[in-house]
């Protein structure tokens, strides 16, 4: 029940996680002082919380779950890589040069965490 839903909604959930992530970082090259913004501390974790949700609840609907398929782990492993990108992109990295690669190579997981997603192939060849 609510299954159609609960996947339009983790797209979307996906679709803006990685827009707060390109906002961020562009803040964080161009004005700092905003990433202090109340809501844009919270905002991320809220939409990230949710976009895990939605994830758990189509894993237990489908019967489908990491460790046991081979796409969702290889999603499980690339999204802590996108995540770990991320944080240095936003935090970790010293030099701008470091923090743009960070954010580029985060873009690339984030674009193969969808293709996995779409085509269900860990190789999506």
């Amino acid at each position: 029940m609510f299954y159609l839903e609960i996947k339009y909604a983790h797209m979307a959930f996906a679709v803006v996680s990685i827009a707060l992530l390109a906002v961020r970082f562009s803040w964080s090259l161009t004005a700092p002082e905003r990433l202090r913004a109340t809501w844009v501390r919270i905002l991320p974790h809220a939409n990230d919380t949710l976009l895990l949700a939605c994830a758990i609840y189509l894993m237990t609907a489908t019967r489908q779950y990491p460790f046991v398929q081979g796409w969702l782990t290889a999603k499980f492993f690339a999204l802590l890589v996108y995540i770990a990108l991320g944080n240095i992109a936003l935090k970790r990295a010293r030099t701008p040069a470091r923090k743009v690669t960070a954010a580029i190579m985060a873009g690339g997981i984030f674009a193969y965490i969808v293709v996995v997603a779409f085509t269900k192939r860990a190789l999506p060849l």
